[in-house]
């Protein structure tokens, strides 16, 4: 993907979210730059393909306090298949949400899970297999 389009993309993403696009350089990089309140910042390195890049993203921060908040997408992209630069920057902001004092997305999503899976009956199991008449 050109690299206009990557800024696009991410230019277009910031508007969701309290995250700006402080800077982008393609030269050396391809690197885009994000910061949000209270201080939290972290940059995406962007695959070329055409000149024989980097691969995959990369995301990585220069902040000891946002790094650990970062596994989550670094273990996303290094997942098989390739990645969006839009499904990378969801991940990653996903991963800060506590940082921004947010509710963490993945914990509402488990205990609304767990609590549908409770709430099924188990008259539903009769339907499976061999009648018991």
């Amino acid at each position: 993907m050109e690299f206009k389009q990557l800024v696009d993309t991410a230019e277009k993403w910031c508007t969701g979210n309290p995250f700006d696009l402080i800077f982008a350089e393609e030269d050396d990089e391809r690197r885009l730059d994000f910061y949000a309140e209270p201080g939290i910042s972290f940059y995406v390195l962007c695959p070329d393909n055409m000149t024989g890049g980097t691969d995959n993203f990369h995301v990585w921060s220069e902040s000891e306090d946002c790094l650990p908040f970062l596994q989550l997408a670094q273990d996303y992209i290094s997942s098989c298949g390739k990645k969006t630069l839009l499904e990378v920057l969801d991940k990653v902001f996903r991963s800060f949400r506590p940082l921004l004092g947010l509710p963490d997305m993945d914990e509402d999503t488990f205990e609304q899970y767990h609590a549908d899976v409770e709430e099924e009956p188990e008259t539903d199991h009769q339907q499976m297999g061999v009648s018991q008449q």
